[in-house]
């Protein structure tokens, strides 16, 4: 084997930018000159933490597999065949650069403005809680990925190569260490330019991307598409259709409907957003009453516990972030997070949510497709009239929401527009209030100081998952009623995160290639 062992104090392995030289400095006998990281994952179990980094010698096959293999587009012919593409978040940003590997013409239709332009809109929503609903946290190129904390880890690796994705955002202007680290993140500070350099990929491959562009209606003839309806009237004829529309386009699946598509209900998770301040997470995670070390990354968390047999948990958790607002609609409140790149804010959050299935869903019918997303969208109106407007949020301190109690003073909040203090335990119906209200109390039994004063929640958390599956045939992976449109990603119940959301995009180009041959 052409592997190497490494065992590094933390402070060695996060502060060094060139962590292979510094291998080959500090273990010059045992690392080669030619030397390629594979993974750093960092072990906290112990009463001391460790990261241990495995390397091997560059040019064996370990090296090879984990570089992944380089982006290759090809030059598109006149007569290239156009695969339209609706949405330019994640997946149909990277559905558009695969098909430039395999001789298609990527048309994207984007509903939302450029990132640029986005971003100045998602500033007056943090600032002044006014909402662009075409152009916000959700909505815009990019999709929701633009301005999270842009995760990377999957478990959703037998979709694809991973290590190729992996390059591939680096060559866009990721960090390299995504390509070792055990949960790589990008940061929401360096996605924008990330997301921008891939747009000029598309077009200077070839595609077209067009923002300002609602897609609002399918012209369905028999079992094929034929033509796109955008909202200012323009009918656009085609070919092939790809949906990577996201989990929060809920006029999407209205449209899906009125072409006479089938949609099913898919059980999500729900329920509110924790923060505490860093210092808590790091002292608990790292067994250190000091504090975080110089060079440490921020600790995080990941909590599962079982309730009454439904799983509570947490989900995506934020080190060193901030709580944004993600709601697409002015009558609703969404909250999320977000983290910079160094992880370096005063405060962590996280979401906090349970299991929902239609059973849990009082008088809901088994056979409507959307009966979960209604329930979705009533909690974020009820989270509205809680908060009382402009975006602000319901909150509580922790300890009150688990016991059922109003705060009569909440604690600060990374929140902005803002929070006001509600009886957020009573957002959700009771039965999945005591889910998550005893599932924190389970959780707080292995962290006493999770109830402690400077813990806040507000919410809810409720866009972790689409409530609705675009159903697609398992080999083809087209719909079942079209043979040309192919539901894609988060949004159609197939990804659950930006990773996930790219490889599930680029085996479905893979699979339409199959479909329909280039010319």
């Amino acid at each position: 084997m052409a592997t190497h062992r490494f065992e590094l104090d933390p402070a060695e392995a996060y502060a060094v930018a060139d962590l292979e030289g510094f291998l080959r400095n500090r273990y010059p006998d045992s690392a080669p000159a030619g030397l390629t990281i594979l993974r750093r994952s960092l072990d906290a179990r112990g009463s001391r933490p460790l990261v241990s980094v495995l390397a091997a010698d560059a040019g064996s096959p370990e090296a090879v597999s984990a570089r992944g293999k380089p982006f290759e587009p090809v030059q598109l012919p006149e007569n290239a065949p156009v695969l339209n593409i609706i949405g330019a978040g994640p997946a149909g940003l990277f559905a558009a650069l695969r098909c430039l590997e395999r001789g298609w013409r990527p048309v994207v239709w984007e509903r939302g403005q450029a990132v640029r332009e986005r971003r100045r809109e998602v500033a007056l929503l943090s600032r002044e809680g006014r909402l662009n609903p075409e152009s916000n946290y959700c909505y815009g190129e990019g999709g929701a990925g633009t301005f999270s904390d842009g995760k990377l880890y999957t478990r959703a690796t037998k979709r694809g190569d991973v290590a190729t994705v992996l390059r591939l955002l680096v060559d866009l202007g990721a960090p390299v260490q995504i390509m070792y680290d055990a949960h790589p993140h990008i940061g929401t500070n360096k996605l924008p330019a990330l997301i921008e350099k891939a747009r000029q990929t598309v077009l200077e491959g070839g595609g077209c991307i067009h923002f300002n562009k609602r897609v609002v209606g399918l012209e369905r003839v028999k079992t094929k598409i034929r033509a796109l309806e955008l909202q200012n009237g323009e009918r656009i004829p085609v070919e092939t259709v790809m949906l990577c529309t996201g989990h929060s386009a809920r006029d999407v699946f209205d449209m899906l409907l009125r072409a006479g598509l089938e949609l099913q209900a898919k059980p999500l998770a729900m329920g509110v957003r924790i923060e505490h301040p860093q210092d808590w997470i790091n002292r608990w995670r790292y067994r250190r009453e000091g504090g975080l070390t110089e060079g440490w990354p921020a600790a995080s968390y990941a909590v599962v516990e079982q309730v009454d047999g439904r799983g509570v948990y947490s989900f995506c958790m934020c080190p060193g972030g901030i709580m944004a607002p993600c709601s697409t609609s002015v009558d609703q409140v969404v909250t999320n997070g977000w983290s910079p790149s160094k992880r370096n804010n005063r405060t962590a959050n996280a979401g906090w949510v349970t299991e929902i299935h239609l059973a849990d869903i009082p008088k809901a019918r088994s056979d409507d497709p959307l009966a979960l997303l209604r329930f979705q969208e009533q909690i974020e109106r009820n989270a509205l009239t809680m908060g009382g407007g402009h975006q602000w949020a319901p909150a509580q301190n922790l300890r009150d929401f688990v016991f059922g109690r109003p705060s009569a003073l909440l604690e600060p909040c990374s929140y902005r527009p803002g929070t006001k203090a509600s009886e957020l335990h009573r957002l959700y119906p009771p039965a999945i209030q005591a889910r998550l209200a005893n599932g924190l109390k389970q959780w707080a039994k292995k962290w006493p100081r999770l109830f402690d004063e400077g813990a806040v929640v507000a919410g809810p958390e409720s866009r972790t998952s689409s409530p609705v599956r675009v159903p697609r045939v398992p080999v083809g992976l087209h719909h079942p009623d079209c043979t040309n449109l192919y539901p894609v990603g988060e949004g159609a119940g197939y990804a659950g995160g930006i990773m996930s959301a790219i490889l599930d995009a680029r085996r479905s180009v893979d699979a339409l290639s199959v479909q329909y041959p280039n010319p």
